[in-house]
């Protein structure tokens, strides 16, 4: 008669063993391991393991003798099997990334899975694989700009340096414009939510007039200050600079972070700044918004409140944004600025490096 072979557990092996077989992440099939061989080093026998774990025998055998050879490496991964060989040649795979990286089709802008795979006469389904194998997706574009300002790296080092160590007895306020936001109103009646469908909505839409939202938020409480306005001229700037003089506590400079739109540097905004010396003006470099943290609350306003509202009038609109911006300031919360200046100018460098090398169009 066979006789299992006898386990015996190092501390450190039946800590990793009780910690496999309860983890919640863990993928199945080692819990199932991970418990056999605790069982089996108490004693039991593969019958009583295979009954108590819902198992078979040839199944305990296997992984107790593994254990018994390789250890927890034995168990942990699994062995190597016979199978068909990769059908689709070196070659092949490197033609299927040479096409989709450095060439585009005839008669489109970029490859699908199909056109691919008749270009490389193979099924798309293996193209599909080779495309996830090496993460491309010849379908997604993104955009991106590369400042071309030539006082770039001392705008980013001043904004950055704001954000990483802002001086005392001073306020850091992100500052701008959202211009012509419009109030729209479906057409119809949208339908709700309901189990097994979507909220939807019309395709079209009535316009019902625009408005300018401009806003200011203080860095270290997260409070905003804003105020819609038909429309933004400097006249409108200059009238916001003067709610945000009103609003924020006396006795502090203002460093305002804002873009190079012209309202922001008219000469007669300049002659209310030099009467008003706490006030600091910063300027991002050009084709640089993401620099102002202005731009990440104008984006939750927009996927929280504007995207997917209905605004029968202008009224309307403005009053669901002051709503929004009177309930943020309840529970203000600002977002924390973490990348340090080298690493935005090593970036940047590198966006450069790779835009010299590319072909011009």
């Amino acid at each position: 008669m066979r006789v299992a072979a006898p386990i015996t557990l190092t501390q450190e092996e039946a800590q990793t063993l009780r910690k496999w077989s309860r983890g919640r992440s863990t993928a199945a099939r080692l819990v199932l391991r991970a418990k056999i061989i605790l069982r089996a080093a108490e004693g039991m026998t593969n019958a009583a393991i295979a009954a108590e774990l819902d198992t078979d025998r040839e199944c305990v055998g296997r992984w107790r003798n593994r254990f018994v050879e390789q250890r927890l490496s034995g168990i942990e991964r699994d062995a190597p099997r016979a199978g068909r060989k990769k059908s689709i040649p070196a070659a092949t795979v490197r033609k299927v990334i040479r096409l989709a990286t450095t060439a585009t089709p005839k008669n489109a802008t970029h490859w699908s899975t199909r056109s691919l795979a008749h270009a490389a006469g193979i099924s798309f389904k293996s193209v599909h694989r080779i495309l996830q194998s090496q993460e491309l997706k010849p379908h997604l574009v993104k955009t991106f700009k590369v400042s071309n300002d030539p006082r770039f790296v001392e705008k980013v080092s001043d904004i950055i340096g704001l954000y990483l160590n802002p001086p005392e007895h001073a306020l850091v306020l992100c500052a701008d414009e959202k211009s012509q936001i419009q109030a729209l109103d479906r057409t119809q009646r949208p339908l709700p939510l309901k189990k097994g469908h979507a909220q939807t909505a019309t395709h079209d839409y009535r316009r019902n007039g625009t408005t300018t939202l401009f806003a200011a938020i203080e860095l270290l409480t997260g409070n905003v200050v804003g105020q819609c306005m038909p429309r933004h001229r400097h006249q409108e700037w200059l009238k916001f600079l003067r709610l945000i003089d009103a609003q924020m506590p006396a006795g502090y400079d203002l460093h305002l972070i804002v873009d190079n739109y012209a309202t922001h540097k008219h000469p007669k905004v300049k002659d209310w700044l030099a009467k008003h010396p706490r006030f600091h003006m910063h300027f991002t470099p050009t084709s640089a918004s993401w620099l102002n943290l202005i731009e990440r609350f104008f984006g939750q306003l927009t996927d929280k409140r504007i995207r997917r509202g209905t605004f029968r009038s202008v009224p309307d609109l403005i009053k669901a944004i002051d709503d929004y911006i009177a309930d943020h300031n309840d529970f203000p919360s600002s977002f924390t600025w973490t990348a340090k200046v080298e690493d935005v100018l090593s970036k940047v460098a590198r966006a450069r490096r790779v835009l010299d090398k590319s072909p011009s169009e």
